[in-house]
């Protein structure tokens, strides 16, 4: 009786140039797709793990990115695959272990690539907040030295229109002074 193969979980970490990474993001996926499909593995999450730079030159290349996979295969198409990975001109490097005790949880987990792009985006928040509460503060000020400004041209009027007005006392003075003339005569 012929019995098939069970489908164990691994993971890879596919190690890729990062000047054609940056450039075609998609294709370095879809190649590493490929070649696991290629064999019939189940994939279960390939994500970005990070860009590092190399600690020696591999290929002639300084700086790489690393892939990171979770996959379901039989065990024996394991040796395939690292000989493609070998004979690949867009993969430099993998390393494949099995992961049989993994939970979803763990392969779920942020790598340092996801971790540095929350980084990065809650720095852009706080930033963009600072520029609202920057430019709220700018436009509260230039409306409070707006209210100085009118109440200054607000008094200077009255003071304007106080100074040319004849003084009142004067007149009802003048007027009791005038009558009492008019009275005596």
């Amino acid at each position: 009786m012929l019995k098939t193969a069970e489908k164990k979980l691994y993971e890879g970490m596919f190690l890729v140039d990062s000047g054609v990474a940056s450039d075609d993001w998609d294709a370095m996926i879809q190649t590493v797709q490929n070649l696991l499909t290629r064999y019939g593995a189940e994939i279960e999450s390939i994500k970005k793990w990070d860009s590092r730079r190399l600690a020696y030159k591999i290929r002639g290349k300084t700086h790489g990115t690393y892939i990171l996979t979770y996959f379901r295969i039989d065990g024996t198409k394991i040796s395939a695959i690292e000989r493609d990975v070998q004979l690949s001109e867009d993969i430099m490097r993998a390393l494949i272990l099995r992961t049989d005790r993994m939970s979803e949880e763990d392969i779920q987990k942020q790598t340092p690539f996801d971790k540095s792009e929350e980084r990065e985006r809650e720095i852009a928040e706080k930033a963009a907040r600072h520029k609202a509460k920057s430019s709220r503060t700018a436009k509260e000020s230039a409306d409070e030295n707006e209210e100085t400004k009118l109440e200054a041209i607000v008094q200077d009027k009255a003071k304007t229109d106080q100074s040319n007005k004849p003084d009142e006392s004067e007149d009802n003075n003048k007027s009791e002074a005038d009558i009492s003339e008019e009275n005596n005569e």
